[in-house]
């Protein structure tokens, strides 16, 4: 019952309904012009008509749910991707001294480059398209992954290794009891940190010329001219990272029910 009330805390709205009435105000006293950016009776049309296609007020009438897709699989590639080897080395780091001192300079130095410093080397390595999109997705991922996964693993408790290893367990049996769930809490953490910045290099991704997806909606509209449409691919990318941030934190109570309240 105290997990759904906090759900439907109403103090959660009252920020969003400040700043709509907010954007109300200052779009209706013509302070700024609705070429530079739309009032909300605008916006809600806009955005109704590039889900529903009922209107044609833009190029873009209708063709959500192709470019919400698009835009889905990248991220799932990219994410995924970082999943797999972020867990693996973060994990090795976490509990091999020898990987550590071998792997975790590199990492932290490659780490504070610049996800659009990469743009131009994947352009080369991968051309224009998906490739290079998924590249900077799973790149920039990998990273809070690797280092919160490295973290949980290394701050395991010595005296559970010790008591599992008393009582007879095995590597793999003390890694299933012992170290996954003591780091679970921070391999979340991780998770969740990751896939955010995977919709965030989303949009760099799709600036690079692909032809579907909310990134490429925003950059076709700047283009074009179709203002309004800026905002309604970054308010669908809001939400769809609200949506799949609810999921992986299902599926990792799923996987193991950890203590909420370490891995928020």
């Amino acid at each position: 019952m105290k997990r759904t009330r906090r759900k439907l805390d109403p103090v959660g709205l009252i920020l969003p309904l400040v700043l709509l009435v907010a954007w109300y105000l200052v779009t209706a006293s013509g302070k700024i012009p609705s070429y530079l950016f739309p009032g909300p009776e605008k916006f809600f049309r806009v955005m109704f008509d590039f889900i529903t296609g009922s209107s044609n007020m833009t190029p873009y009438s209708g063709t959500l749910m192709e470019n919400l897709t698009a835009s889905c699989i990248r991220v799932a590639g990219g994410f995924g991707l970082a999943a797999v080897l972020g867990l693996l080395l973060g994990f090795s780091t976490g509990r091999i001294p020898l990987i550590k001192r071998l792997i975790d300079p590199t990492v932290h130095m490659i780490r504070t480059i610049p996800g659009i410093g990469w743009l131009p080397l994947a352009m080369v390595w991968f051309g224009i398209g998906e490739k290079t999109t998924i590249f900077l997705i799973a790149l920039a991922a990998f990273f809070p992954i690797y280092i919160n996964a490295a973290h949980g693993a290394s701050e395991v408790p010595p005296l559970l290794i010790r008591a599992g290893r008393m009582l007879g367990a095995n590597k793999t049996a003390l890694f299933t009891t012992v170290i996954l769930p003591s780091a679970f809490p921070s391999v979340v953490v991780g998770l969740r940190l990751g896939l955010g910045v995977s919709w965030a290099y989303l949009v760099l991704g799709e600036l690079t010329g692909v032809s579907k997806g909310l990134g490429a909606v925003m950059m076709d509209s700047r283009m074009l001219g179709q203002v309004e449409m800026i905002p309604v691919a970054m308010i669908c990318i809001a939400i769809l990272g609200r949506l799949t941030d609810l999921l992986l934190i299902r599926a990792c109570r799923l996987i193991y029910p950890y203590d909420e309240g370490t891995a928020k």
